[in-house]
């Protein structure tokens, strides 16, 4: 094969996905410790099954693809109107946001759309990603050829990353963020939404974990700033809200006042994607009844203990984390400059333990640690023991 007619970009990217990376590492471990009790709180899977209104709505919806007056067939590439009126419902009025369901696509996850939604910019699309930050966001748009400036998110200005030092087109942002656990402010969303505004500028805001958000007075969704629709597309997801992690359900916001960007949108979902299947989104539609609703709050709950339970041992052990108080990420400083990848595997190798290199999340991670709450509370505890007696 001729190499020349490949995509040189793709040999711009890191060797090999990070958490691919991370996975290699254990089972490398592994071959060398037949037996090993390795805990792993290092990539963001949920380890809590699905609630029982997901699972009966799963079964009513089967049931029904078995008769022939309730089968169905390939779905609208935009999701069932069902659903996306349960999604505007359910997370976005009670933040006094009004979005209409052509606003709203269905998809089977946000790093997809995520990734996708890259492919509507042109080639020279001026991007600004903070740092540190979700390796989709990056590598989706090497891929496409394109160059990013970084956005320094640390201790020292609160993880609110700072706005472009010359104009960009597109502008990535997570909160709660991914890795760092921190909140955005509405101060920091403002002035973000201003300078898009000004420069004709577009924020692509995920919102993947605000159902973790335990402050009211936080901003949940981009579109509560004022402006925020004729600037900005949201994402988020069933995954670590309802356990959809192997089921894939997740949720694009292109509002009316960018209808040109919706357009396209919606052509790109329709030309490559068949749309995510019947029964799973019913599943998903089941998460906004009062039963979905209160059980998931009954997990997320349970995930934030656990995300407690790190920041508070850490902190007893001597250590300086943030996060974990709004999402289930716990970012943790790493003593005496020790590099995060070196971290890695002392940990695995002293406490049988696994995190995710902060380094892996762009420059700015450098020296710190993700750690997740996903893990089940009684893992969760017996990590902390050992990270107590063998590192304090």
């Amino acid at each position: 094969m001729n190499d020349t007619i490949l995509n040189r970009h793709y040999d711009e990217l890191p060797e090999s996905y990070l958490f691919s990376t991370i996975a290699r590492k254990i089972a490398e471990y592994k071959a060398g410790h037949p037996g090993a009790d390795v805990i792993k709180l290092g990539i963001g899977d949920v380890t809590t099954p699905l609630v029982p209104a997901v699972v009966a709505a799963m079964h009513r919806a089967v049931d029904e693809m078995g008769t022939r007056e309730g089968f169905r067939g390939y779905g609208p590439e935009q999701g069932y109107e069902f659903l996306r009126e349960a999604v505007a419902r359910g997370e976005f009025a009670p933040r006094g946001v009004e979005l209409s369901p052509d606003e709203i696509f269905i998809s089977d996850g946000s790093k997809c759309d995520v990734a996708n939604f890259q492919e509507l910019f042109s080639s020279d699309c001026r991007v600004a990603i903070p740092d540190p930050v979700y390796p989709v966001y990056l590598d989706s748009n090497l891929m496409a050829g394109r160059r990013a400036v970084f956005l320094p998110a640390h201790a020292e200005n609160g993880f609110q990353p700072e706005l472009p030092e010359a104009p960009v087109d597109a502008i990535y942002l997570c909160s709660p963020n991914n890795p760092t656990g921190t909140v955005l402010t509405r101060e920091t969303l403002e002035r973000f939404v201003d300078y898009a505004l000004k420069n004709g500028s577009i924020i692509l805001f995920d919102a993947a974990y605000s159902a973790y958000i335990r402050d009211e007075k936080l901003v949940h969704s981009i579109y509560e700033i004022p402006g925020a629709k004729s600037c900005a597309v949201e994402f988020r997801s069933f995954s670590k809200t309802a356990g959809f992690t192997g089921v894939r359900c997740a949720v694009t916001v292109v509002p009316r006042e960018l209808e040109k960007l919706r357009r396209m949108w919606l052509r790109r979902q329709s030309t490559k994607f068949n749309g995510v299947n019947y029964v799973v989104q019913r599943a998903a539609e089941a998460v906004y009844s009062p039963e979905g609703a209160a059980q998931v709050k009954r997990v997320i709950d349970g995930y934030m203990a656990n995300a407690a339970a790190i920041r508070n041992g850490l902190t007893d052990c001597g250590f300086t984390v943030y996060g974990g108080e709004h999402a289930p990420y716990i970012w943790w400083k790493l003593p005496r400059g020790e590099k995060s990848f070196d971290f890695f595997d002392r940990l695995l190798a002293s406490c049988e333990v696994v995190g995710t290199p902060g380094s892996g999340f762009g420059a700015c991670g450098e020296g710190y640690f993700r750690l997740t709450a996903f893990g089940e509370a009684e893992a969760t505890r017996r990590a902390l023991e050992r990270i107590a007696a063998r590192l304090k």
